[in-house]
């Protein structure tokens, strides 16, 4: 039906030519193209955005939060101790002669004994000794290894080790 034709009984000619062109918008609009490889490739590169940044801040937030415990003080020995357990000064990687790495743990451990570990994969101990009030015991025990993980030794290397006494 076009607008030239008479309207139906009960239309009104303008209720007609809404109609009329109602169906000629639905005979002729094109249907929408949506990329969704593009929408996609957006919302993956967000969510990498946002794991980036909330990584960020977790780092931050740590790393503030050292510096603060660090600025207050404290019981210096154990902020000390703490960082050493951290930082792994106690923990030995050594090359094996298969090409792996042996991890040896050896805090609190007595000197005879780290000596015969170090002995054991070819290295060369040198020891030193510092006086701590709250030392471990067994007296002489390891409190550091210089290096430690996360450095690899290889056999013949020389590794410092420091013990401790009252």
């Amino acid at each position: 039906m076009s607008s030239h034709d008479s309207p139906p009984s009960g239309c009104t000619s303008f209720e007609q030519e809404l109609v009329n062109a109602m169906n000629d918008y639905a005979g002729t609009a094109r249907t929408p193209d949506f990329d969704t490889a593009t929408i996609a490739r957006g919302a993956r590169r967000k969510r990498a955005t946002a794991i980036a940044g909330i990584a960020t801040a977790l780092v931050v937030a740590g790393a503030g939060t050292a510096l603060a415990v660090g600025a207050v003080g404290g019981d210096a020995h154990t902020t000390a101790q703490t960082a050493a357990t951290a930082t792994g000064s106690t923990t030995l990687l050594v090359r094996t002669s298969d090409g792996g790495t042996a991890t040896e743990r050896l805090a609190g451990v007595s000197a005879a004994r780290a000596r015969a570990t170090l002995v054991h994969f070819g290295l060369k101990p040198h020891f030193t000794r510092v006086k701590k009030a709250d030392c471990q015991k067994p007296e002489d025990a390891v409190v550091s290894l210089s290096p430690h993980a996360p450095t690899v030794v290889h056999a013949g290397d020389t590794v410092l080790v420091t013990t401790c006494y009252r």
